[in-house]
């Protein structure tokens, strides 16, 4: 009878450790902003080709559906990342926490404006932060009242703007590209509206001048090259990859350029993040590889190639800040979010 209780148990040990296998995967799944998609696409494709593991799946779901996913569980049917256009939410780490997410690396990568632009077919234009929100607003101060926007034209809200509609195409409510810009341009609002309660006000017009246009800005691109007329936004990137089309409005006196992005000079700028699941780390062991390449000086230095494409770099000493936070995997805390 022992030896056939020696090799029961190593039967199991066998039957464990296949089991193990099973539940673990080579090929890395993330999902999130769309801004960050380009970027995050590269380091996936650069794995991919320098190393034995898959290049990674990305899904570009916005950043609230990338954090919806990320925190349904610590499951490895869950993604492994997500990225962000915009810093995680509070209610969003709440939500990892309660699903038991609880082990999370932030990761901050670089910086971005928002481009506010249309055709080339149309001369570049100053615009500021509060005649776009009063274009887009669904009320805006009107003789001291808040009405309901009555604005058809561009030169209905200024008479030195073009004798164009207004249309705009833009972001979902699920995309961190939204939630900056609601944030950045629509919360300047003006004192007539703080007056009336405006202070923090978003609801955009229904009325078609808005148009939705999902997550993928380059379909954003696509459109203004047809619709001449129109306005649409999405990140710095989009626009360096595609001048010989489109040109971007400077808000209030400053154009969305690298170095005024990088500065904070430029009022649509933002910090774009990836956000790690610790927990998976085991089972899925290309994470560490592919963290790693991401946060290299390869990749997002001054130098790095992912400033090639539109990624704006962080200060060398905010940087290596980072890199060693990510280095050392250091958990995300509620107070860090505040």
């Amino acid at each position: 009878m022992k030896p056939f209780a020696v090799s029961t148990i190593g039967l199991a040990a066998v039957m464990a450790a296949s089991i193990g296998t099973a539940h673990a995967r080579d090929q890395i799944r993330i999902v999130g902003s769309s801004t960050v998609f380009p970027f995050a696409s590269y380091v996936a494709e650069e794995l991919g080709a320098t190393t034995d593991w898959p290049t990674p799946v990305i899904e570009s779901t916005g950043s609230g559906g990338g954090a919806k996913l990320f925190c349904e569980g610590a499951e490895l049917n869950t993604p492994d990342i997500t990225n962000a256009s915009r810093r995680m939410k509070p209610s969003e780490f709440e939500r990892c926490q309660e699903n038991g997410v609880t082990d999370i690396t932030e990761a901050l990568i670089g910086y971005d404006g928002i481009a506010f632009a249309q055709s080339n077919e149309n001369d570049p234009l100053n615009l500021t932060r509060e005649q776009i929100a009063l274009a887009l607003l669904e009320q805006v101060p009107v003789d001291g009242k808040l009405v309901d926007n009555p604005y058809d034209k561009w030169s209905d809200i200024d008479s030195s703007l073009p004798d164009r509609e207004i249309r705009v195409y833009g972001a979902p409510t699920t995309s961190g590209t939204r939630d900056a810009f609601d944030e950045m341009v629509l919360e300047a609002t003006t004192e007539e509206m703080e007056a009336y309660g405006g202070e923090g006000y978003t609801n955009i017009r229904k009325d078609g001048v808005y148009i939705d246009s999902g997550e993928n800005d380059n379909l954003i691109v696509q459109k203004l090259t047809k619709d001449t007329d129109a306005f649409g936004y999405f990140g710095y990137s989009f626009l360096e990859e595609n001048t010989d089309k489109l040109n971007a409005a400077s808000i209030d006196g400053v154009a969305p350029e690298p170095e005024a992005i990088g500065a904070g000079e430029y009022p649509v700028a933002r910090s774009l993040w990836f956000y790690i699941k610790n927990s998976h780390a085991d089972d899925v062991p290309a994470m560490a590889d592919y963290v790693e390449l991401f946060m290299s000086d390869k990749m997002i230095s001054d130098l790095g190639y992912l400033k090639g494409i539109g990624l704006i770099p962080l200060p060398q000493a905010e940087l290596e800040k980072w890199q060693e936070r990510v280095a050392d995997r250091t958990k995300l805390q509620m107070s860090d979010l505040k």
